[in-house]
Formats: C-alpha cells, structure tokens, sequence
C-alpha cells in the first residue's frame, strides 16, 4: 500500500493517481508493494531528520528509510517540498517534473539503486527519466 502525509500546507490534487504510478514504478522493477509512505515536509522537518538520524547537517530534498524485505518493497520517502520548489528553479523544469524525479528517486533507492558513484547516479537519473514518463500512462 502507497500513503501520503502531509507535515506541512502542500497536498497532491490526485493521489490516486501517483499512487497508481508509484504501483507501476515497482512493478516495472519486478518487485511487489509492502508499505510505502511518502511524508511531504518543509526544509526544516528534513533537516531535523538528517541531523537526528544521518548526523548530517545539511538541507537535501529526500531522505529515504528502507525496510523492505526480499522483493517486497516497504520504507518511508521523505520529501522536502521546499526543496523540490528550489531544484524546479535550478534546474528550470516544472514543480510537477521535479517531484516525479524526486518520487520515483525515492523508491528507487528502495529496489537497490545507488547514487553515491558517478556510474550509479548515472544510472538513477536514466531510471527517473524512464519512471517519469509512466506517470503519463493510464493503468
């Protein structure tokens, strides 16, 4: 099952419809569904996370939790709404293109995807451009 929060004044207009989206993105990887929550924040709710559990102290747009077991897909997305609005200006695309990247970024990084090396993000943001484009696609 795929869940949205909301931690701060943001919501998305069809849930449904990224849920079902997020339903496909899995599959597609030949995986199965536990539980997927994505948690919508501000900047400061993330950094809050990154500090307390990462020991980081900086502003990132996603921070993911991982439980999943085997080929069953389950973890908490974290998103910083803040910070997607910001990387839509930086890198001049629209809010709603920057939250699919950053969505499926998420789920991604559940079903094993790196992007620590330069091969791996290489690979992630071929694997975003491809999960993007099934937002488009009717179930």
């Amino acid at each position: 099952m795929i869940d949205f929060h909301f931690k701060l004044e943001f919501g998305l207009k069809d849930e449904t419809k990224y849920s079902d989206w997020i339903t496909r993105v899995i599959v597609s990887e030949g995986f199965g569904i536990g539980q997927v929550d994505y948690i919508f924040c501000s900047d400061d709710y993330l950094l809050n996370i990154n500090q307390q559990y990462l020991n980081h102290d900086t502003f990132t747009d996603i921070i993911t939790f991982d439980y999943s077991s085997g080929s069953c897909i389950s973890g908490d997305v974290f998103i910083s709404a803040d910070r997607v609005k910001e990387n839509a200006k930086t890198y001049n695309v629209g809010f709603e293109e920057e939250l699919l990247r950053v969505m499926s970024h998420g789920v991604l990084h559940l079903m094993g995807y790196g992007d620590k090396m330069d091969e791996e993000r290489e690979l992630m943001r071929k694997k975003e451009d491809e999960k993007i484009k099934l937002f488009h696609v009717e179930p």
